[in-house]
């Protein structure tokens, strides 16, 4: 593994939050900051939102999606697929307190949801070095 794709990691599992970008309804790219709750190296990060919202509806009709973190002058952006997730022992697994703010119900609120992004691509500008990555068997 390069050792951009060390610091890579090192930003994205100290970052709260990212960017992820779906295609819409209108085949248009739409970008929004969401709270990154968990990553597991580059590959696969996890995000919370709620099964109502306009990023679920978007993601069962096209789940490929596009990651951003930003740190500084570093960019580490990652492309690949979204899967959404009703897993009560993950979503348990992955609650945060402050989410009682946006899922009253608790953990078992049926609105409460996980997005578990897998990364098939990373493209890396990190302390002035460029660095692009495919994945294989992800």
């Amino acid at each position: 593994m390069s050792e951009l794709i060390l610091r890579a990691e090192a930003i994205m599992k100290n970052s709260t939050n990212a960017t992820i970008a779906k295609i819409d309804d209108r085949g248009y790219p739409r970008a929004s900051t969401i709270s990154s709750i968990k990553t597991d190296g580059i590959k696969t990060v996890w995000f919370s939102t709620g099964l109502a919202s306009g990023k679920v509806k978007f993601f069962k009709l096209n789940n490929k999606a596009s990651v951003c973190y930003c740190d500084g002058e570093n960019n580490i952006t990652l492309t690949g697929t979204v899967e959404i997730l009703s897993d009560p022992g993950l979503k348990k697994q992955l609650w945060e307190d402050w989410f009682i703010n946006h899922f009253p119900g608790g953990v078992t609120d049926p609105n409460y949801c996980i997005l578990k992004f897998t990364t098939d691509s990373a493209f890396l500008w990190i302390d002035g070095q460029y660095e692009e990555t495919e994945f294989e068997g992800v």
